[in-house]
């Protein structure tokens, strides 16, 4: 026990940031959002990231995040996420001069959407639009202030040293073995039309405030994660996936929404 406490604050001494959801996470909102596109969306987004797709461009701006560039290592950095201290919602949050995660989502879209603007800003811009929303689907991602998004709370999971923001990001995934097409195969199946229209009315800012909500009931009581924990969080981590995967589509289909207002869902 000693020495799983002095190896938890030498941990919590040192703890770096994580990235939100983890490869298979951002891929699998990515293609479920695939999935939902209309025509007029999918042409877009074909139109400016060329065969790339949506899954493939989802983690884009996490890999980037190791680019020496000033640009990726400080000024883009705290467009990943947003603070909500508890009790408040994000209406009631005034974005830091460095902007957040949903001040970026607004000047992205501007960006991507606009004809004129390079090629490049607009690829630029498409992928941060679709990491964002994955982003803020994850609860840990709309932190409360206080402890990095849950990176300085440190624990084990399956006795292996983590944070609860990694835990979040990748190993409650992970732990489920399943490749990004399987989780979206098996999420897409079990989402239903009744969800799909509800989910799609809620803004950015109802996104934030719902992770908000969510985040406040899963820090744990103990630092010693397993079986009892990856259980209790199972519903959740797929219903923000496929919350994010479906509101991703319709951020993308009404940002792409073309003179013929009911476009059909691509095929």
């Amino acid at each position: 026990m000693k020495r799983l406490i002095m190896t938890c604050l030498m941990a919590l001494a040192t703890v770096m940031p994580a990235h939100a959801w983890g490869k298979t996470g951002h891929r699998v909102v990515g293609a479920v959002a695939q999935t939902y596109l209309s025509q007029s969306a999918d042409t877009g987004v074909k139109d400016i990231l060329g065969p790339e797709g949506i899954a493939e461009a989802a983690d884009w701006p996490d890999h980037m995040r190791s680019n020496p560039d000033p640009f990726w290592r400080s000024e883009a950095n705290p467009w990943h996420y947003v603070t909500i201290p508890v009790g408040q919602t994000y209406a009631q949050v005034i974005p830091p001069p460095e902007g957040d995660a949903i001040t970026a989502l607004a000047k992205y879209r501007a960006i991507a959407i606009d004809p004129t603007a390079p090629l490049e800003q607009r690829q630029l811009a498409l992928r941060f639009i679709i990491h964002i929303v994955g982003d803020l689907h994850q609860p840990l991602h709309v932190g409360n202030g206080t402890d990095r998004g849950g990176n300085q709370f440190v624990c084990t999971f399956f006795d292996e040293m983590s944070n609860l923001h990694e835990v979040w990001d990748e190993l409650l995934i992970n732990y489920q073995e399943l490749s990004y097409t399987e989780w979206t195969e098996w999420l897409v199946q079990k989402i239903t039309p009744n969800q799909l229209a509800e989910w799609a009315k809620a803004s950015p800012a109802d996104w934030a405030d719902e992770s908000a909500a969510i985040r406040d009931t899963i820090y744990p009581d103990t630092q010693i994660l397993s079986y009892d924990y990856a259980y209790q969080t199972r519903d959740i981590i797929r219903q923000q996936l496929s919350k994010g995967g479906v509101r991703l589509a319709a951020y993308l289909n009404e940002m792409f929404e073309t003179m013929t207002p009911d476009a059909q869902p691509a095929e």
